[in-house]
């Protein structure tokens, strides 16, 4: 089961290719980011999202933005490329992915030092390429282990978009429920339609349709009703950052879905990779949550839905505590509570 689109990818020109998902699911349009500030503003206005996405997208705008650093020494090549890589970084605060990508690019940039600033240039863009190819590896090895969890047959909750638009391919919670059916089990998904920007009903759905998943979008305040019912088996959605603690990071309204499976004892699953991870982060406390435009709320698709000068408040995550969390589900294995021993033995922390 392959995906039919591409999330992002180089080109043969030496430009970044994006499908542009503000416009899914009507219009299925591939934008050219000719310039880092190109991919810094596709970043920032969502036009690509998903915690290793935007992550692969930043790797290849800075590999892109070095082919422009003309002549000099070598440390003046690195240092206009740490301030790109801080302005690729500043795009979203949330997502922990994009910074890990963004600085593997200037590591290698720095242990290639002794190389001509050629030879540097095209290293960093296989560097960028390697960690999409490594990206969808990942999901594919994630999703593996994840499927283990769910049950034949199996109703599953989602939230968000964790698929493949969210990644470079084949997706990390959606992978999961791939894999699942993929391995012949009857699967049946809850999209959540994830207000303000609707990425469940534009994106997930657009996704699982493709995929010939049956599937059934309810608005988010329905998820109650159906667990209520007894119709929910499990839920499992992604992240954006993980604290060393368990604690997840993800989209605004993830909280509200961990509480309402744990009052109707139902698992709740987060499938992210090791990237994802931030294990200088003692707990979720520490985590910075993105504050987005008020338009996103008072307006959709352009109409006003609100009145004019109303405050808003439009936080893009949250964060579910560790203890609603019954399993984080990676590419080396299945993380069990307590999170602070697991999590840092399965990243290989010495």
């Amino acid at each position: 089961m392959a995906d039919d689109f591409v999330t992002v990818a180089w080109t043969s020109s030496g430009t970044v290719r994006l499908i542009d998902q503000t416009r899914l699911p009507t219009e299925e349009v591939y934008i050219e980011c000719r310039t880092i500030e190109e991919v810094a503003e596709a970043i920032r206005t969502m036009r690509v999202r998903g915690a290793p996405a935007i992550g692969v997208t930043a790797a290849m705008g800075l590999a892109m933005a070095a082919q422009g650093i003309q002549g000099g020494t070598f440390q003046e090549f690195i240092d206009a490329l740490e301030g790109m890589a801080s302005f690729l970084i500043q795009t979203r605060p949330t997502a922990v992915n994009l910074a890990w990508a963004v600085r593997r690019i200037l590591n290698l940039a720095r242990k290639s030092r002794d190389l001509p600033l050629l030879e540097i240039r095209a290293a960093l863009i296989a560097g960028a390429q390697a960690i999409r190819e490594e990206d969808i590896q990942v999901n594919r090895a994630l999703a593996r282990h994840g499927q283990i969890l769910v049950p034949n047959p199996a109703r599953i909750l989602t939230h968000c978009n964790a698929g493949g638009l969210a990644t470079a391919g084949y997706g990390t919670a959606v992978g999961v429920i791939r894999a699942a059916a993929e391995a012949g089990k009857r699967i049946m998904v809850w999209v959540d339609e994830t207000r303000p920007l609707l990425q469940g009903a534009r994106l997930t759905a657009w996704e699982l349709q493709r995929a010939d998943i049956p599937a059934t979008l309810i608005t988010d305040n329905m998820a109650a009703h159906f667990m209520g019912r007894g119709q929910v088996d499990l839920v499992v959605v992604g992240a954006d950052r993980i604290a060393r603690n368990g604690d997840v990071a993800n989209k605004i309204g993830t909280y509200g879905v961990a509480l309402l499976a744990r009052a109707h004892g139902i698992p709740f699953y987060v499938a992210a990779p090791i990237s994802t991870l931030d294990l200088d982060l003692a707990d979720g406390s520490h985590i910075p949550i993105e504050e987005r435009a008020p338009e996103e709320v008072t307006h959709i698709d352009g109409r006003q839905l609100a009145p004019a000068g109303i405050r808003v408040a439009n936080p893009a995550f949250d964060v579910t505590p560790a203890s609603f969390v019954d399993a984080i589900i990676t590419e080396q294995g299945v993380a069990r509570p307590p999170y602070d021993i697991s999590l840092p033995d399965l990243a290989g922390e010495a």
